[in-house]
């Protein structure tokens, strides 16, 4: 009886126990695999969250009196926050920041030059949160195919094993086959939540981007056309004060 219960102990630990060494890689390459694949899912649901974290203090970056303040109040969601950091960027470009690094950036109309300091932001910004999402397409669309080699490659051996002992049983036919099986399971089980988890980020990238373009436009619409609020009124550029003058 201990032996009839030994021979069908047919699992995972049977079938690590029984295979040879491409099997034993498959189950690694399907478990590493997995393994990037949640690390992802779980750094990019924490960095999606910080996000729209920080898109909730935009309402009070725009009610600040000053721009100092309306800073303070976006850095509150976060030092890293996208929002703070266009914010930052263009309020640099308003006080002749970059002009001071960089004799070429200098020579571009000032409204010019903010608007290539947030284009560049916004790009990466992008490339950031993009970062990781082929490893996540790829997983989801080899693991399958992995898992699948896996059994291929487990059947061969369990019907040689078979054809060597003579024994074409049902019941000996069954346990190794469903054995090999696993390995499609196991792609599957690896592939679904990668491709899941593509497909989510995808579209809340998407919908962040666009708020931060929009953020985006705002800020080089704030502080080009309109009037430039400021702690100290000698911070605004003299261009821009001229120009307001002008329109006014």
């Amino acid at each position: 009886m201990q032996e009839t219960a030994h021979d069908n102990a047919f699992g995972f630990a049977h079938l690590w126990a029984a295979g040879d060494t491409v099997s034993h890689t498959v189950a690694i390459v399907l478990a590493l695999m997995s393994i990037a694949s949640w690390y992802l899912i779980l750094a990019k649901t924490w960095d999606w969250f910080r996000a729209r974290r920080a898109a909730r203090a935009v309402p009070a970056f725009w009610s600040a009196s000053s721009v100092g303040e309306g800073l303070q109040r976006l850095s509150e969601a976060g030092e890293d926050s996208p929002y703070a950091q266009l914010a930052a960027q263009a309020n640099c470009c308003n006080n002749d920041c970059e002009a001071a690094s960089s004799r070429l950036a200098s020579r571009f109309d000032p409204a010019e030059q903010m608007e290539r300091a947030l284009r560049h932001h916004l790009s990466s910004t992008q490339a950031s949160m993009e970062n990781g999402l082929t490893l996540l397409a790829t997983t989801g669309a080899t693991a399958p195919f992995v898992g699948l080699f896996g059994t291929v490659w487990g059947i061969y051996h369990a019907l040689v094993a078979i054809g060597i002992s003579g024994q074409a049983a049902l019941e000996k036919v069954a346990g190794p086959v469903g054995e090999a099986l696993i390995m499609t399971a196991a792609g599957l089980a690896v592939a679904l939540p990668a491709v899941f988890a593509y497909n989510a980020f995808t579209r809340a990238n998407r919908v962040v981007l666009a708020d931060l373009d929009a953020f985006a436009h705002d800020l080089h619409a704030f502080f080009t056309v309109g009037k430039p609020f400021a702690a100290n009124s000698a911070q605004i550029h003299p261009m821009r004060a001229r120009a307001a003058t002008e329109a006014a």
